[in-house]
């Protein structure tokens, strides 16, 4: 059998044109543009591009793309005081600050700056919280996306035996609250599990996130499971980079029922729903209901 390739282009797009909808019904009648506020520190390469990204999707869906971009010697104090306008600031629903940050800026003291009915990244302690009791909160985008591409294979989790590989704030223990929520069993993976293989051979759903390039092999994976590849490695083969998964892909190919690609899979689910999150806030700012994204 050869595995069924999730297209994550194909369902971020769709999701950005229900976004982009979203947005034009909230501008023609309730006059409200929603508002993205990224800010970056310092002049990180892969943040730029990453920054550059969003720029042009926010563009591409009417919102207001607002950009603050500071040297890398500013000081914690001149950051939050940023935040703080951003926080008060009518015209910005969303705010994010990208990561990673220069050594002398605590990220935990900013991220707990952010307005959590701003926070579009999901990483605020009351956010987090939120998802964990089960109550409606703005979840990170790469575990949200996650969700979204494992429904495109079963429109229903629950029941199903999900291995999440990796326990990071980012990705690995918010995609597993995520997965509890869909009803789903959870079990979370990590350097310390034993006989790790055999972990996931019993699972449905399998989502990489550890961060070490094909580390997850083909016979590891169950036949006819969902395999969800978070990771983006840089690797040097035949003289020339690539950019590999967490997931050995030629392998679990030919076990899984279904497969991410990399590139391809989640990836371009992070802005889409980097995107959606944005209007979801800019609804809830305005004490409107969330819309069907």
């Amino acid at each position: 059998m050869t595995a069924a390739l999730i297209d994550g282009k194909a369902v971020a797009a769709e999701l950005r044109t229900r976004v982009t909808a979203a947005v034009r019904d909230l501008a023609e009648n309730r006059g409200i543009v929603p508002g993205l506020a990224v800010v970056l520190v310092g002049d990180d390469p892969a943040s730029e591009v990453y920054i550059g990204a969003k720029k042009k999707t926010t563009a591409e869906t009417g919102m207001r793309s607002i950009d603050h971009r500071l040297p890398a010697a500013t000081s914690q104090a001149e950051l939050l005081a940023l935040i703080a306008a951003l926080n008060g600031d009518p015209e910005v629903h969303g705010i994010l600050v990208q990561l990673p940050l220069p050594p002398q800026i605590d990220p935990h003291k900013v991220i707990a700056a952010i307005d959590p009915d701003k926070d579009v990244d999901g990483f605020h302690p009351l956010n987090v919280g939120r998802i964990a009791i089960g109550l409606p909160a703005l979840a990170p985008c790469t575990p949200l996306g996650c969700v979204v591409l494992a429904k495109t294979v079963r429109a229903s989790l629950a029941g199903l035996d999900a291995v999440v590989i990796g326990r990071s704030t980012i990705v690995g223990k918010p995609l597993a609250q995520l997965l509890i929520t869909e009803s789903a069993t959870v079990t979370v993976a990590h350097s310390k599990t034993r006989d790790l293989p055999a972990v996931c051979r019993r699972a449905d759903l399998v989502f990489a996130a550890i961060g070490r390039p094909e580390f997850v092999r083909g016979a590891w994976i169950k036949p006819g499971a969902t395999v969800i590849d978070v990771g983006t490695n840089r690797v040097l083969r035949d003289g020339k980079y690539r950019i590999v998964g967490d997931v050995a892909f030629e392998e679990a190919r030919e076990v899984a029922g279904a497969i991410t690609p990399v590139p391809g899979g989640v990836g371009p689910m992070t802005i889409a729903c980097l995107l959606a999150n944005t209007v979801r806030a800019a609804c809830a700012l305005a004490g409107l209901p969330a819309p069907a994204l």
